[in-house]
Protein backbone atom coordinates (compact mmCIF):
# COMPACT_ATOMS: atom_id res chain seq x y z
CA UNK A 1 0.00 0.00 0.00
CA UNK A 2 1.03 3.50 0.03
CA UNK A 3 1.88 5.80 3.01
CA UNK A 4 -1.21 7.71 2.81
CA UNK A 5 -2.87 3.78 2.89
CA UNK A 6 -1.27 2.83 5.22
CA UNK A 7 -1.94 5.56 7.98
CA UNK A 8 -5.71 5.56 7.07
CA UNK A 9 -6.66 1.99 6.92
CA UNK A 10 -9.39 1.16 9.26
CA UNK A 11 -8.76 -1.26 12.27
CA UNK A 12 -8.83 -5.13 11.36
CA UNK A 13 -9.57 -7.97 13.42
CA UNK A 14 -7.01 -11.17 13.80
CA UNK A 15 -10.17 -13.19 13.72
CA UNK A 16 -8.43 -16.31 11.35
CA UNK A 17 -5.98 -19.30 13.33
CA UNK A 18 -5.07 -21.68 10.96
CA UNK A 19 -7.43 -24.43 11.73
CA UNK A 20 -9.77 -21.50 10.16
CA UNK A 21 -7.61 -21.03 7.31
CA UNK A 22 -7.58 -24.63 6.32
CA UNK A 23 -11.73 -25.29 6.04
CA UNK A 24 -11.55 -21.63 4.24
CA UNK A 25 -9.28 -22.89 1.64
CA UNK A 26 -11.27 -26.41 1.47
CA UNK A 27 -14.66 -24.78 1.16
CA UNK A 28 -13.41 -21.81 -1.22
CA UNK A 29 -11.35 -24.23 -3.67
CA UNK A 30 -13.38 -27.53 -3.54
CA UNK A 31 -16.28 -27.78 -5.51
CA UNK A 32 -18.08 -31.05 -5.72
CA UNK A 33 -20.05 -29.91 -8.62
CA UNK A 34 -17.30 -29.98 -10.93
CA UNK A 35 -17.02 -33.93 -10.74
CA UNK A 36 -20.47 -34.05 -12.29
CA UNK A 37 -18.88 -31.30 -14.82
CA UNK A 38 -15.58 -33.44 -15.61
CA UNK A 39 -16.81 -36.89 -15.74
CA UNK A 40 -19.13 -35.76 -18.12
CA UNK A 41 -15.97 -35.72 -20.42
CA UNK A 42 -15.50 -39.57 -20.13
CA UNK A 43 -12.44 -41.61 -18.33
CA UNK A 44 -10.15 -39.10 -19.94
CA UNK A 45 -11.18 -36.46 -17.13
CA UNK A 46 -9.03 -38.54 -14.70
CA UNK A 47 -5.54 -38.03 -16.63
CA UNK A 48 -6.57 -34.46 -17.06
CA UNK A 49 -7.09 -33.99 -13.34
CA UNK A 50 -3.47 -35.62 -12.25
CA UNK A 51 -1.93 -33.27 -15.35
CA UNK A 52 -3.49 -29.90 -14.20
CA UNK A 53 -2.64 -30.92 -10.48
CA UNK A 54 1.01 -30.97 -11.43
CA UNK A 55 1.22 -27.61 -13.51
CA UNK A 56 -1.19 -26.11 -12.35
CA UNK A 57 -2.59 -27.26 -8.79
CA UNK A 58 0.61 -27.17 -7.37
CA UNK A 59 2.44 -24.11 -9.14
CA UNK A 60 -0.31 -22.76 -7.71
CA UNK A 61 0.04 -23.33 -3.80
CA UNK A 62 3.89 -22.59 -4.21
CA UNK A 63 3.31 -19.02 -5.67
CA UNK A 64 0.44 -17.95 -3.15
CA UNK A 65 2.44 -19.79 -0.56
CA UNK A 66 5.74 -17.37 -1.22
CA UNK A 67 4.40 -14.51 -2.38
CA UNK A 68 2.07 -14.57 1.05
CA UNK A 69 4.75 -15.46 2.93
CA UNK A 70 6.36 -12.53 1.21
CA UNK A 71 4.10 -9.71 1.84
CA UNK A 72 1.27 -10.76 4.38
CA UNK A 73 -1.51 -7.65 3.28
CA UNK A 74 -4.46 -7.28 2.95
CA UNK A 75 -5.84 -7.57 -0.25
CA UNK A 76 -3.61 -10.32 -1.64
CA UNK A 77 -3.19 -10.46 -4.82
CA UNK A 78 -3.96 -6.76 -5.73
CA UNK A 79 -1.22 -5.73 -3.00
CA UNK A 80 1.22 -7.89 -4.51
CA UNK A 81 0.73 -7.27 -8.57
CA UNK A 82 0.33 -2.97 -7.54
CA UNK A 83 3.97 -3.63 -5.55
CA UNK A 84 5.25 -5.27 -8.79
CA UNK A 85 4.15 -3.57 -11.63
CA UNK A 86 2.37 -0.30 -10.63
CA UNK A 87 -0.94 1.26 -10.11
CA UNK A 88 -2.63 0.38 -13.51
CA UNK A 89 -1.84 -2.84 -13.69
CA UNK A 90 -2.93 -3.47 -9.85
CA UNK A 91 -6.27 -2.12 -10.60
CA UNK A 92 -6.83 -4.11 -13.50
CA UNK A 93 -5.83 -7.35 -11.42
CA UNK A 94 -8.30 -5.93 -8.30
CA UNK A 95 -11.56 -5.57 -10.74
CA UNK A 96 -11.39 -8.85 -12.54
CA UNK A 97 -11.10 -10.85 -9.02
CA UNK A 98 -13.53 -8.56 -7.58
CA UNK A 99 -16.02 -8.33 -10.28
CA UNK A 100 -15.78 -11.82 -11.29
CA UNK A 101 -18.02 -12.83 -8.47
CA UNK A 102 -20.67 -10.92 -9.98
CA UNK A 103 -20.97 -13.96 -12.21
CA UNK A 104 -19.74 -16.89 -9.41
CA UNK A 105 -22.38 -16.15 -7.05
CA UNK A 106 -24.99 -16.80 -9.86
CA UNK A 107 -22.93 -20.20 -10.86
CA UNK A 108 -22.49 -21.23 -7.62
CA UNK A 109 -25.89 -20.28 -6.39
CA UNK A 110 -27.73 -22.22 -9.50
CA UNK A 111 -25.63 -25.38 -8.51
CA UNK A 112 -26.75 -25.38 -5.02
CA UNK A 113 -30.44 -24.88 -6.14
CA UNK A 114 -30.06 -27.90 -8.00
CA UNK A 115 -28.48 -29.88 -5.47
CA UNK A 116 -30.93 -28.80 -3.17
CA UNK A 117 -33.52 -31.00 -4.79
CA UNK A 118 -31.95 -34.10 -3.67
CA UNK A 119 -32.97 -33.06 0.23
CA UNK A 120 -36.56 -33.26 -0.84
CA UNK A 121 -35.98 -36.00 -3.36
CA UNK A 122 -37.33 -34.01 -6.28
CA UNK A 123 -34.20 -34.48 -8.23
CA UNK A 124 -35.59 -36.10 -11.24
CA UNK A 125 -39.15 -34.06 -11.26
CA UNK A 126 -37.49 -31.61 -13.28
CA UNK A 127 -37.66 -28.74 -10.77
CA UNK A 128 -34.16 -27.88 -10.74
CA UNK A 129 -34.65 -26.74 -14.47
CA UNK A 130 -37.65 -24.88 -13.25
CA UNK A 131 -36.88 -21.00 -12.47
CA UNK A 132 -39.93 -20.44 -10.10
CA UNK A 133 -37.84 -22.39 -7.78
CA UNK A 134 -34.06 -21.63 -9.11
CA UNK A 135 -34.78 -18.02 -8.83
CA UNK A 136 -36.30 -17.89 -4.98
CA UNK A 137 -33.73 -20.51 -3.80
CA UNK A 138 -30.53 -18.87 -5.37
CA UNK A 139 -31.54 -15.11 -4.26
CA UNK A 140 -32.35 -16.06 -0.72
CA UNK A 141 -28.91 -18.36 -0.40
CA UNK A 142 -27.22 -15.10 -1.58
CA UNK A 143 -28.50 -12.59 1.02
CA UNK A 144 -28.15 -15.10 3.78
CA UNK A 145 -24.71 -15.57 3.43
CA UNK A 146 -24.63 -11.55 2.84
CA UNK A 147 -26.39 -10.73 6.09
CA UNK A 148 -23.90 -13.72 8.09
CA UNK A 149 -20.60 -11.79 6.93
CA UNK A 150 -21.60 -8.30 7.17
CA UNK A 151 -21.65 -9.19 11.06
CA UNK A 152 -18.10 -9.92 11.55
CA UNK A 153 -15.28 -11.87 10.32
CA UNK A 154 -15.62 -13.45 13.95
CA UNK A 155 -19.16 -14.54 13.14
CA UNK A 156 -18.85 -15.43 9.30
CA UNK A 157 -15.84 -17.66 9.74
CA UNK A 158 -17.94 -20.44 11.48
CA UNK A 159 -20.51 -20.33 8.16
CA UNK A 160 -17.06 -21.05 6.34
CA UNK A 161 -15.63 -23.82 8.45
CA UNK A 162 -19.66 -25.47 8.68
CA UNK A 163 -19.01 -24.93 4.90
CA UNK A 164 -15.80 -26.67 4.76
CA UNK A 165 -16.93 -29.72 6.59
CA UNK A 166 -20.49 -29.65 4.91
CA UNK A 167 -18.08 -30.11 1.70
CA UNK A 168 -15.41 -32.88 2.64
CA UNK A 169 -17.73 -35.28 3.86
CA UNK A 170 -20.30 -35.89 1.10
CA UNK A 171 -16.69 -35.98 -0.94
CA UNK A 172 -15.75 -39.13 1.54
CA UNK A 173 -18.66 -40.49 1.30
CA UNK A 174 -18.60 -40.67 -2.26
CA UNK A 175 -15.03 -41.96 -2.48
CA UNK A 176 -15.96 -45.00 -0.29
CA UNK A 177 -19.01 -46.29 -2.10
CA UNK A 178 -16.84 -45.40 -5.31
CA UNK A 179 -14.27 -48.07 -3.66
CA UNK A 180 -16.97 -50.32 -2.24
CA UNK A 181 -18.25 -50.75 -5.86
CA UNK A 182 -14.95 -51.08 -7.28
CA UNK A 183 -14.69 -54.25 -5.60
CA UNK A 184 -18.36 -55.63 -6.10
CA UNK A 185 -19.32 -54.50 -9.11
CA UNK A 186 -17.88 -53.83 -13.02
CA UNK A 187 -17.71 -49.91 -14.13
CA UNK A 188 -20.37 -48.17 -15.94
CA UNK A 189 -17.72 -46.89 -17.75
CA UNK A 190 -15.01 -48.50 -19.99
CA UNK A 191 -11.71 -47.84 -18.29
CA UNK A 192 -8.49 -48.66 -20.25
CA UNK A 193 -5.51 -47.18 -21.49
CA UNK A 194 -7.14 -46.20 -24.45
CA UNK A 195 -10.44 -44.83 -22.81
CA UNK A 196 -7.83 -42.66 -20.37
CA UNK A 197 -6.31 -41.22 -22.97
CA UNK A 198 -7.87 -37.38 -23.05
CA UNK A 199 -9.58 -36.79 -27.10
CA UNK A 200 -7.59 -33.43 -27.70
CA UNK A 201 -8.39 -32.97 -30.82
CA UNK A 202 -12.51 -33.37 -29.61
CA UNK A 203 -12.02 -29.25 -29.49
CA UNK A 204 -16.02 -28.87 -28.22
CA UNK A 205 -15.33 -31.63 -25.90
CA UNK A 206 -12.94 -29.89 -24.22
CA UNK A 207 -14.47 -26.98 -23.23
CA UNK A 208 -15.70 -29.35 -19.82
CA UNK A 209 -11.98 -29.36 -19.20
CA UNK A 210 -11.28 -25.64 -18.73
CA UNK A 211 -13.31 -26.38 -15.62
CA UNK A 212 -10.91 -28.80 -14.28
CA UNK A 213 -8.18 -25.45 -13.78
CA UNK A 214 -11.04 -23.38 -12.56
CA UNK A 215 -12.22 -26.22 -10.06
CA UNK A 216 -8.35 -25.99 -8.67
CA UNK A 217 -8.52 -22.69 -8.43
CA UNK A 218 -8.73 -20.31 -4.82
CA UNK A 219 -5.78 -20.96 -2.69
CA UNK A 220 -5.36 -17.48 -3.12
CA UNK A 221 -8.51 -16.36 -1.39
CA UNK A 222 -7.63 -16.19 2.07
CA UNK A 223 -4.27 -13.87 1.54
CA UNK A 224 -6.70 -11.32 0.77
CA UNK A 225 -7.52 -10.94 4.29
CA UNK A 226 -4.30 -11.19 5.97
CA UNK A 227 -4.65 -8.11 8.06
CA UNK A 228 -7.43 -10.16 9.49
CA UNK A 229 -5.37 -13.39 9.85
CA UNK A 230 -3.13 -14.82 13.10
CA UNK A 231 0.34 -14.63 12.50
CA UNK A 232 -0.13 -14.86 8.51
CA UNK A 233 3.22 -14.91 7.47
CA UNK A 234 3.39 -17.97 8.66
CA UNK A 235 -0.12 -19.93 8.92
CA UNK A 236 -0.98 -18.79 5.47
CA UNK A 237 1.21 -20.63 3.77
CA UNK A 238 0.81 -23.90 6.19
CA UNK A 239 -3.00 -23.45 5.37
CA UNK A 240 -2.01 -24.37 1.87
CA UNK A 241 0.37 -26.86 2.67
CA UNK A 242 -2.14 -28.79 4.38
CA UNK A 243 -5.32 -28.70 2.64
CA UNK A 244 -3.99 -28.73 -0.99
CA UNK A 245 -4.01 -32.46 -1.07
CA UNK A 246 -6.87 -32.82 0.72
CA UNK A 247 -8.70 -30.85 -2.29
CA UNK A 248 -6.53 -33.18 -5.11
CA UNK A 249 -7.44 -36.34 -3.63
CA UNK A 250 -11.11 -35.52 -3.47
CA UNK A 251 -11.13 -34.40 -7.06
CA UNK A 252 -9.16 -37.22 -8.62
CA UNK A 253 -10.81 -40.05 -6.25
CA UNK A 254 -14.39 -38.16 -6.34
CA UNK A 255 -14.30 -37.74 -10.29
CA UNK A 256 -13.43 -41.81 -10.32
CA UNK A 257 -16.04 -42.85 -7.83
CA UNK A 258 -18.68 -40.90 -10.26
CA UNK A 259 -17.38 -42.58 -14.05
CA UNK A 260 -17.59 -46.12 -11.81
CA UNK A 261 -20.94 -45.90 -11.01
CA UNK A 262 -22.60 -43.58 -13.90
CA UNK A 263 -22.34 -43.80 -17.62
CA UNK A 264 -20.92 -40.47 -18.38
CA UNK A 265 -23.79 -39.62 -20.90
CA UNK A 266 -26.16 -39.77 -17.96
CA UNK A 267 -24.13 -37.49 -15.89
CA UNK A 268 -25.93 -34.13 -14.89
CA UNK A 269 -23.00 -31.75 -15.18
CA UNK A 270 -23.92 -29.60 -12.10
CA UNK A 271 -24.98 -33.12 -9.35
CA UNK A 272 -23.35 -35.70 -10.81
CA UNK A 273 -21.67 -36.57 -7.72
CA UNK A 274 -25.02 -36.90 -5.80
CA UNK A 275 -26.34 -38.88 -8.51
CA UNK A 276 -23.10 -41.24 -7.97
CA UNK A 277 -23.46 -41.42 -4.27
CA UNK A 278 -27.44 -41.88 -4.94
CA UNK A 279 -26.90 -45.14 -6.72
CA UNK A 280 -23.97 -46.30 -4.71
CA UNK A 281 -26.25 -45.85 -2.01
CA UNK A 282 -29.15 -47.72 -3.09
CA UNK A 283 -27.06 -50.43 -4.53
CA UNK A 284 -25.27 -51.68 -1.31
CA UNK A 285 -29.42 -51.65 0.10
CA UNK A 286 -32.60 -49.98 -0.70
CA UNK A 287 -32.27 -48.69 3.57
CA UNK A 288 -29.40 -46.35 2.47
CA UNK A 289 -32.12 -44.23 0.57
CA UNK A 290 -31.54 -41.63 2.61
CA UNK A 291 -27.78 -41.10 2.33
CA UNK A 292 -27.89 -38.97 -0.99
CA UNK A 293 -30.74 -36.39 0.60
CA UNK A 294 -28.23 -36.22 3.89
CA UNK A 295 -24.99 -35.60 1.62
CA UNK A 296 -27.05 -32.84 -0.47
CA UNK A 297 -28.46 -31.01 2.56
CA UNK A 298 -24.48 -30.90 3.91
CA UNK A 299 -23.08 -29.75 0.62
CA UNK A 300 -26.08 -27.26 0.70
CA UNK A 301 -24.04 -25.87 3.84
CA UNK A 302 -21.13 -26.27 2.19
CA UNK A 303 -22.35 -24.22 -0.82
CA UNK A 304 -23.68 -21.43 1.82
CA UNK A 305 -20.21 -21.33 3.05
CA UNK A 306 -18.33 -21.24 -0.17
CA UNK A 307 -20.52 -18.24 -0.99
CA UNK A 308 -19.57 -16.45 2.40
CA UNK A 309 -16.15 -17.49 1.23
CA UNK A 310 -16.40 -15.43 -1.81
CA UNK A 311 -18.11 -12.95 -0.67
CA UNK A 312 -15.66 -11.91 2.50
CA UNK A 313 -12.12 -12.41 0.21
CA UNK A 314 -12.81 -10.47 -2.55
CA UNK A 315 -14.70 -8.04 -0.81
CA UNK A 316 -11.55 -7.01 0.56
CA UNK A 317 -9.82 -6.68 -2.60
CA UNK A 318 -12.68 -4.17 -3.20
CA UNK A 319 -11.85 -2.24 0.36
CA UNK A 320 -8.47 -1.80 -0.35
CA UNK A 321 -9.07 -0.61 -3.95
CA UNK A 322 -10.96 1.92 -1.95
CA UNK A 323 -8.17 3.08 0.44
CA UNK A 324 -6.35 3.52 -2.66
CA UNK A 325 -8.70 5.86 -4.00
CA UNK A 326 -10.07 4.10 -7.08
CA UNK A 327 -13.01 2.73 -6.03
CA UNK A 328 -15.65 5.57 -4.40
CA UNK A 329 -14.60 6.31 -0.94
CA UNK A 330 -17.12 4.39 0.72
CA UNK A 331 -15.58 0.73 -0.24
CA UNK A 332 -12.45 1.73 1.86
CA UNK A 333 -15.29 2.33 5.08
CA UNK A 334 -15.85 -0.75 8.33
CA UNK A 335 -19.19 -1.34 10.04
CA UNK A 336 -18.21 0.50 13.11
CA UNK A 337 -19.72 -2.39 15.22
CA UNK A 338 -18.54 -5.40 13.07
CA UNK A 339 -15.37 -4.25 11.33
CA UNK A 340 -16.42 -5.63 8.14
CA UNK A 341 -16.22 -3.95 4.76
CA UNK A 342 -19.95 -3.91 4.31
CA UNK A 343 -20.15 -1.75 1.40
CA UNK A 344 -17.95 -3.82 -0.77
CA UNK A 345 -19.83 -6.84 0.42
CA UNK A 346 -23.44 -5.27 -0.53
CA UNK A 347 -22.17 -3.43 -3.31
CA UNK A 348 -21.33 -7.22 -4.76
CA UNK A 349 -24.27 -8.84 -3.73
CA UNK A 350 -26.33 -6.44 -5.36
CA UNK A 351 -25.10 -6.45 -8.57
CA UNK A 352 -24.85 -10.60 -8.63
CA UNK A 353 -28.47 -10.41 -7.94
CA UNK A 354 -29.09 -7.77 -11.19
CA UNK A 355 -26.39 -10.39 -13.08
CA UNK A 356 -28.22 -13.11 -12.28
CA UNK A 357 -31.77 -11.47 -13.28
CA UNK A 358 -30.27 -10.36 -16.32
CA UNK A 359 -29.27 -14.03 -17.11
CA UNK A 360 -31.91 -15.60 -17.39
CA UNK A 361 -33.89 -12.99 -19.03
CA UNK A 362 -35.36 -14.80 -22.50
CA UNK A 363 -37.86 -17.26 -22.88
CA UNK A 364 -36.81 -20.86 -22.61
CA UNK A 365 -33.45 -20.20 -20.55
CA UNK A 366 -32.08 -23.34 -19.26
CA UNK A 367 -30.59 -23.19 -16.24
CA UNK A 368 -27.69 -25.96 -17.92
CA UNK A 369 -26.81 -23.46 -20.28
CA UNK A 370 -27.18 -20.54 -18.18
CA UNK A 371 -24.86 -22.38 -15.62
CA UNK A 372 -22.32 -23.47 -18.75
CA UNK A 373 -22.03 -19.90 -19.94
CA UNK A 374 -21.52 -18.26 -16.32
CA UNK A 375 -19.00 -20.48 -15.89
CA UNK A 376 -17.34 -19.65 -19.37
CA UNK A 377 -17.33 -15.86 -18.99
CA UNK A 378 -16.21 -16.09 -15.10
CA UNK A 379 -12.83 -18.60 -16.46
CA UNK A 380 -11.91 -15.71 -19.03
CA UNK A 381 -12.09 -13.19 -16.17
CA UNK A 382 -11.03 -14.91 -12.96
CA UNK A 383 -7.97 -16.09 -14.64
CA UNK A 384 -6.78 -12.45 -15.64
CA UNK A 385 -5.78 -11.99 -12.16
CA UNK A 386 -3.96 -15.79 -12.08
CA UNK A 387 -2.08 -14.48 -15.22
CA UNK A 388 -0.75 -11.53 -12.65
CA UNK A 389 -0.22 -14.34 -9.77
CA UNK A 390 2.28 -16.38 -11.75
CA UNK A 391 3.87 -12.73 -13.34
CA UNK A 392 4.69 -11.06 -10.56
CA UNK A 393 5.77 -14.08 -8.77
CA UNK A 394 8.93 -13.87 -11.08
CA UNK A 395 9.56 -10.13 -10.13
CA UNK A 396 9.24 -10.82 -6.69
CA UNK A 397 11.34 -14.01 -6.78
CA UNK A 398 14.22 -11.87 -8.84
CA UNK A 399 13.98 -8.52 -6.93
CA UNK A 400 12.98 -8.87 -2.93
CA UNK A 401 15.43 -10.24 -0.76
CA UNK A 402 15.08 -13.74 0.18
CA UNK A 403 14.58 -13.81 4.48
CA UNK A 404 13.83 -16.71 6.53
CA UNK A 405 10.43 -15.57 6.75
CA UNK A 406 9.93 -16.31 3.32
CA UNK A 407 8.45 -19.63 2.21
CA UNK A 408 10.74 -19.74 -1.10
CA UNK A 409 9.03 -22.43 -4.07
CA UNK A 410 11.72 -25.29 -3.40
CA UNK A 411 13.96 -26.51 -6.90
CA UNK A 412 15.92 -23.23 -6.81
CA UNK A 413 15.95 -21.32 -10.15
CA UNK A 414 15.14 -24.33 -11.99
CA UNK A 415 11.84 -24.56 -9.63
CA UNK A 416 10.91 -21.10 -10.07
CA UNK A 417 10.24 -21.02 -13.82
CA UNK A 418 8.70 -24.43 -13.76
CA UNK A 419 6.64 -22.81 -11.23
CA UNK A 420 5.94 -19.51 -13.09
CA UNK A 421 5.87 -21.11 -16.77
CA UNK A 422 3.52 -24.06 -16.30
CA UNK A 423 0.98 -21.69 -14.58
CA UNK A 424 0.66 -19.64 -17.63
CA UNK A 425 0.98 -21.64 -19.86
CA UNK A 426 -1.99 -23.55 -18.57
CA UNK A 427 -3.83 -20.47 -17.57
CA UNK A 428 -3.95 -19.28 -21.03
CA UNK A 429 -4.44 -22.19 -22.33
CA UNK A 430 -8.01 -22.90 -20.02
CA UNK A 431 -8.91 -18.96 -21.24
CA UNK A 432 -9.01 -20.16 -24.55
CA UNK A 433 -10.61 -23.54 -24.28
CA UNK A 434 -13.57 -21.53 -22.47
CA UNK A 435 -14.48 -19.74 -25.34
CA UNK A 436 -15.20 -22.93 -27.11
CA UNK A 437 -18.84 -23.75 -27.05
CA UNK A 438 -19.58 -27.38 -25.18
CA UNK A 439 -21.52 -30.34 -27.22
CA UNK A 440 -24.91 -29.92 -27.80
CA UNK A 441 -25.42 -26.24 -26.45
CA UNK A 442 -27.27 -24.95 -29.44
CA UNK A 443 -26.22 -21.74 -31.06
CA UNK A 444 -21.96 -21.15 -31.32
CA UNK A 445 -22.15 -17.91 -32.20
CA UNK A 446 -24.43 -17.34 -29.67
CA UNK A 447 -22.45 -18.96 -26.89
CA UNK A 448 -19.31 -16.87 -27.98
CA UNK A 449 -20.83 -13.30 -28.16
CA UNK A 450 -22.02 -13.93 -24.29
CA UNK A 451 -18.88 -15.67 -23.49
CA UNK A 452 -16.11 -13.27 -25.37
CA UNK A 453 -18.36 -10.16 -25.06
CA UNK A 454 -19.44 -10.20 -21.64
CA UNK A 455 -16.03 -10.54 -20.44
CA UNK A 456 -14.53 -7.84 -22.56
CA UNK A 457 -17.54 -6.01 -21.26
CA UNK A 458 -16.57 -6.58 -17.56
CA UNK A 459 -12.62 -5.21 -18.71
CA UNK A 460 -13.85 -1.96 -20.33
CA UNK A 461 -16.43 -1.10 -17.29
CA UNK A 462 -13.11 -1.67 -15.18
CA UNK A 463 -10.77 0.44 -17.61
CA UNK A 464 -13.20 3.37 -17.65
CA UNK A 465 -13.72 3.66 -13.64
CA UNK A 466 -9.88 3.31 -13.64
CA UNK A 467 -8.97 6.45 -15.63
CA UNK A 468 -11.76 8.65 -14.34
CA UNK A 469 -10.34 7.87 -11.02
CA UNK A 470 -6.97 8.92 -12.30
CA UNK A 471 -8.12 12.01 -14.08
CA UNK A 472 -10.00 13.21 -10.79
CA UNK A 473 -6.51 12.48 -8.95
CA UNK A 474 -4.67 14.74 -11.50
CA UNK A 475 -7.49 17.41 -11.32
CA UNK A 476 -7.01 17.18 -7.24
CA UNK A 477 -3.57 17.87 -7.66
CA UNK A 478 -3.56 20.59 -10.06
CA UNK A 479 -6.51 22.37 -8.25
Amino acid sequence: MTAETTQTTPRLVRALKLRDLVLFNLVAVLGLRHLGTTAKFGPGSLLMWLIAAVFFFIPQGLAVMELSSRFPKEGGIYFWTKRALGEGHGFLCGWCYWINNVLYYPNLLISAAVIATFVFAKSETGLSDNWVYVLPMTLGTLWIAVLINIVGLGTGKWLQNAGGVGTYIPGLILILLGAYGAMSAPPANQLSLETLKPDLNNLPALNLLASIAFAFAGLELASTMADEVENPRRNLPRSIFISAPLIAIVYVLGTAAVLWRLPNKDVNVVSGFLQAIKAGAENISPTLGWVAPVCAALYSIGNLGSMGAWLVGPARVAFVIGLDHYFPKAFGAVHPRWHTPYVAILVQATLATIFLLLSVFGKGTKVEDVYLILLDTQILIYFIPYLYLFIVFFIHRRRSAHSSEVMLAPGGPIGAWFTGLSGIVVTLFAMIIATIPPPDFGNPLLFRLKVIGGALGFILVGGLIYWCARLKRMMGRKS
